[in-house]
């Protein structure tokens, strides 16, 4: 994922605050990230999920 798109991603009020900042940078728990994926991110479509 490129720092811009993160950077998108930090903007929605659902992404969880930062637990530090440092010199201007935000440091985000691993755990609290991923749990965000897990809560909002849609599924990508598999092979399956293709019609016939």
């Amino acid at each position: 994922m490129s720092r811009q798109r993160f950077q998108q991603l930090a903007r929605y009020p659902t992404f969880p605050k930062p637990y530090q900042e440092l010199r201007g940078m935000k440091v985000w728990l691993a755990e609290d990230v991923e749990e965000w994926i897990r809560k909002y991110r849609q599924p990508r479509p598999t092979d399956d999920d293709t019609p016939e």
